[in-house]
Order: C-alpha cells, then sequence, then structure tokens
C-alpha cells in the first residue's frame, strides 16, 4: 500500500498576509490576531503569520492539507467589499521581479502549482483595501469590519470540518 502526499500533510494552516505599515495592506494580519484573541480553534488548525515571508511560505503551504489565505483583496469594489477567490481562481504565475529578492504569494502559489504541492483546498478570503500606503493602521472602512472577516474565516473553517469556538469575553472591572 502507498502513501500519497495528501496523507502525510498536516491539517489546516490559515495564514494571514499583509505588512500592517502599509495601511489597509495589514488586515491579513490584523484578523488574524482578532481570531487567535477571540476563537478557539481546533489543534488541527495551525494560525501562522504570513506577513511579508514570500518564499519561505512556501513549505508551510506544501505540508498543508488545507490553506486558507487572509488578505486584502482588491477587486475594485467598494472598500471593506468581502472577497472569496477560490484556489482554481487565484492568480498564480511567476513574474518579472525588480529585484531577485521579490517574491509574493503569487510566485509561491506557482511553485506550488509546478511541483504539484498546492493543497486542493486553497482560498483566500479578505476585504477590498481603501488605502495601501505607507501609514499605520487600518483605514475606517476596514477597522469596522476586522470582526466580520473574521466571522467569514471561521464559516470557512467550520465549513471544512473545524470546530471553532468563541472565546468567552473577558471581565470588565
Amino acid at each position: 500500500m502507498s502513501i500519497s502526499r495528501n496523507d502525510v500533510r498536516r491539517g489546516t494552516v490559515v495564514i494571514g498576509l499583509g505588512n500592517p505599515i502599509m495601511g489597509d495592506d495589514g488586515i491579513g494580519i490584523a484578523a488574524l490576531e482578532r481570531l487567535r484573541d477571540t476563537w478557539d480553534v481546533p489543534d488541527d488548525v495551525e494560525l501562522v503569520d504570513g506577513g511579508t515571508w514570500g518564499l519561505t511560505l512556501l513549505p508551510i503551504i506544501e505540508d498543508a492539507g488545507a490553506v486558507l489565505l487572509i488578505d486584502a483583496i482588491d477587486t475594485g469594489s467598494a472598500p471593506g467589499t468581502d472577497a472569496v477567490i477560490l484556489r482554481d481562481q487565484l492568480p498564480k504565475h511567476l513574474a518579472t521581479k525588480v529585484s531577485p529578492h521579490q517574491v509574493d504569494l503569487q510566485d509561491v502559489l506557482a511553485l506550488a502549482e509546478l511541483r504539484g504541492t498546492l493543497p486542493d483546498r486553497t482560498v483566500a478570503i479578505g476585504l477590498q483595501p481603501a488605502i495601501v500606503e505607507m501609514t499605520s493602521g487600518l483605514s475606517d472602512a476596514l477597522r469596522a469590519r476586522v470582526d466580520h472577516l473574521v466571522l467569514l474565516v471561521v464559516g470557512m473553517l467550520e465549513s471544512w470540518g473545524h470546530r471553532c469556538t468563541a472565546k468567552p469575553e473577558p471581565a470588565r472591572a
């Protein structure tokens, strides 16, 4: 009996992406932190701060049984609009770079696809950014929707069979 790569993969990996000093580009990190603070996820769900890690995310993605990416997603919609992109719709290509050190998520997804290691269950969930420029913090439009984005992530995890439980709110003094 042979063991396929899918049989030895870890569980689900949730990766928060983005750069918090670039305004709304930090929504993935903000949502991941809120998820950690307000929800208990099962042991087979790993929460990863992917920030701007680039190629170092490749082994994390390749070893996962399922990948859920949280990010600012530019769809040309109104700021704060939900965006859900399924695996087959995710942009995956190797692009010409300004610098050999410049590697983005599209390159990581393209490499995993070429190597046959991109999990079948790979989804990106995010919000349309209002501002992506050097500034600290999210725009008002996205700050107001962080909890909503977390609920979208929890909903996807639960649709994949992971039971998530809201943490009790801390007692107020």
